[in-house]
C-alpha cells in the first residue's frame, strides 16, 4: 500500500486496515513456521505496511485540531 493510498483513508478506516495487517502477520507467522511460505519478503511487507499506517495515524494525532 503506497503512501499516498494511505493518506486519503479516513481516520477509523485507518484503525480498521491496521488491525486486519496485525491479523494478517500473526497469521502469516504461524503458517512460515509450520510451512515455509512461497515469499517470505510478504512478511517484510507487512511490517513495512503496518508502519506507515502507524506513521499516519501518529501524524493525523498530533496535528492541531482546527474549528
Amino acid at each position: 500500500m503506497k503512501t499516498s493510498e494511505i493518506r486519503e483513508l479516513s481516520t477509523s478506516d485507518l484503525i480498521e486496515r491496521i488491525d486486519t495487517e496485525r491479523t494478517m502477520l500473526i497469521r502469516m507467522k504461524l503458517n512460515h513456521a509450520i510451512t515455509p511460505l512461497d515469499n517470505p519478503q510478504k512478511l517484510k511487507q507487512t511490517k513495512l505496511t503496518i508502519a506507515r499506517l502507524l506513521t499516519e495515524l501518529r501524524a493525523r494525532e498530533s496535528q492541531p485540531k482546527s474549528k
